[in-house]
């Protein structure tokens, strides 16, 4: 199995988690996407099963109806949210690469959620400062929920955006926030350069969101770690 994938450093227990409370209860559609993910070359990039059940656990426990998702990738968090909204639930969707989540498509339309996607093919960035500018000039409501698998250099910019548009009380989480155990290397270990590079800028976010006093969070070791930020402020 993927080292960046399994933080827990024992496949043996990873296979357990899997075999034992995951795949059992894995959506028949969420399956199927998994798999047809897997064939592609960057497959590994897909959120893994095990934190689609916890992102899917935490939307329910929050009863939320309006999220976020900034990367999208093939889908697999994206079905993963649309199955635990209730009907009138609705996600927008943000990535700039609209043929990877025409991998997902079909599954998200056999899983009968798509009318709940608004799908925008665009940078996060500009996306989201429209969205702000909307809540303020049309006093639209704020979301519930916010999940970001993006450009890990750019998590800072959608931290300050979506701290405007996520209501006090709701979530926004950020993943690869442990970047393959590498925030706890010393700098002088052998990390290749392009890993190291991201390393740091998630290092500083960390430190940040550590620091942040508008949000509560919790780190979690699943994936390749989940940072679960709460606003109270």
């Amino acid at each position: 199995m993927a080292r960046d994938k399994n933080l827990l450093r024992s496949d043996d227990l990873l296979k357990y988690i899997l075999e034992t409370s995951v795949y059992p209860r894995e959506h028949e559609q969420l399956k199927e996407l998994r798999e047809a993910t897997m064939k592609d070359e960057r497959g590994g990039m897909s959120v893994p099963p095990e934190e689609g059940q916890l992102l899917s656990i935490i939307l329910k426990l929050m009863d939320a109806k309006r999220t976020i998702e900034i990367g999208v990738f093939s889908g697999y968090s994206l079905l993963t949210t649309a199955l635990a909204l209730p009907k009138d639930g609705k996600i927008i969707a943000i990535d700039l690469d609209r043929s990877s989540f025409e991998i997902g498509l079909p599954f998200i339309r056999k899983a009968g959620v798509e009318e709940k996607i608004n799908f925008i093919e665009s940078e996060a960035i500009p996306i989201l400062n429209k969205m702000i500018e909307e809540v303020k000039n049309n006093n639209e409501e704020l979301y519930d929920f916010a999940f970001v698998d993006a450009d890990k250099t750019n998590y800072g910019e959608y931290h300050e955006r979506l701290m405007k548009l996520v209501k006090i009380g709701g979530a926004i989480i950020y993943d690869n926030t442990l970047w393959s155990g590498t925030v706890a290397e010393p700098l002088n270990s052998s990390i290749p350069a392009e890993i190291l590079e991201i390393r740091n800028f998630i290092v500083k976010f960390n430190d940040f969101l550590a620091g942040d006093p508008r949000v509560e969070i919790s780190q979690v070791c699943i994936g390749d770690g989940l940072t679960i930020c709460r606003r109270i402020i």
